[in-house]
């Protein structure tokens, strides 16, 4: 994954010295943190905030800080700068900040923005943990062509995970919200891996699964993969696995809280009508990056009103 922010910023707000040691005093006020917050969405000029406006406020503000973790997170994972070894003392230093939350202590701008939502909200500490250990598998190693069991543990942590704690925040805690969750993110994850994947082999990725990889005969590497004839068929068979989840994670949604499920409704509908035009593609030009307009998203959110 690659957000853009540069997740340093955040070691020089809230009093956090560079050693990594965090400090439980003079950290920002509320008001503070989430201006920090909304510094990282803006530089980060994502359609995410227009795609949260639906939300009551409290709803909203936990749902921003909650995408100030995972950008952050994020870019560690993704900095070239950094050595891996720099990389996992960061998240290190983040598994620990979720620790200090889950005892109601803010260390930082970011766990400050969070921590009036943990307890309003009921939101586990496991799931940022989770979102965590997502960022190191691509801190550690560069994930290329992985085994099925890894790949969709992966999208569990870097997906599901942000779904588990979003759809408390929506306002739905129960068992079938979990399944919006797991079946919603792994539905965005496959289609950001087949939208993304000249964007991933820069980077020397490549998320397809190596089983899908070796039925087609395609060699699991990303110069090899992304230039191989097969490569539509392979991507045509993983949006295949993609577009289930997104049926399913609508069959769960549908036994959810209407109002609660409506955040998670519109990104199913934006992504899925994403994920419809990579098939139209083909996928024989991966460098043309699929997207939608803001007439579609416009179309697709009055089509998402309409249906509540």
């Amino acid at each position: 994954m690659c957000l853009g922010y540069d997740a340093r910023m955040v070691l020089t707000m809230g009093k956090i010295p560079h050693s990594g040691d965090d400090r439980l005093h003079d950290l920002p006020s509320r008001a503070e943190a989430e201006a920090h917050v909304q510094r990282i969405m803006q530089q980060s000029r994502s359609s995410f905030s227009a795609g949260m406006a639906c939300l009551p406020p409290d709803r909203r503000r936990a749902m921003h800080a909650l995408y100030a973790f995972c950008r952050v997170v994020d870019d560690i994972a993704d900095s070239e700068s950094l050595s891996a070894d720099e990389k996992l003392r960061q998240l290190a230093l983040w598994d620990d900040r979720i620790i200090h939350l889950g005892h109601g202590q803010a260390t930082e701008a970011i766990t400050v923005a969070l921590r009036p939502h943990v307890a309003d909200f009921d939101l586990r500490m496991n799931d940022f943990h989770d979102i965590i250990a997502g960022m190191r598998m691509d801190a550690i190693t560069t994930l290329c062509a992985p085994d099925a069991a890894t790949l969709d543990l992966y999208c569990d942590r870097v997906a599901s995970a942000v779904g588990r704690i979003s759809v408390r925040i929506f306002g739905d805690r129960s068992a079938d919200a979990d399944q919006v969750a797991y079946h919603l993110g792994r539905a965005l994850q496959l289609t950001n891996i087949l939208r993304d994947l000249a964007e991933d082999a820069a980077r020397g990725r490549l998320y397809l699964p190596r089983d899908l990889l070796l039925d087609y005969g395609i060699p699991p590497s990303p110069t090899d993969a992304l230039t191989h004839p097969q490569l539509p068929l392979v991507c045509t068979k993983l949006a295949k696995r993609a577009g289930g989840h997104f049926l399913q994670a609508e069959q769960a949604a549908a036994r959810c809280d209407k109002t609660a499920m409506r955040p998670a409704r519109l990104m199913g509908t934006y992504y899925a009508a994403i994920l419809e035009k990579l098939r139209k593609h083909g996928w024989k030009n991966i460098h043309d990056r699929v997207s939608l307009s803001p007439l579609e998203k416009i179309w697709l959110t009055c089509q998402c009103a309409l249906a509540a």
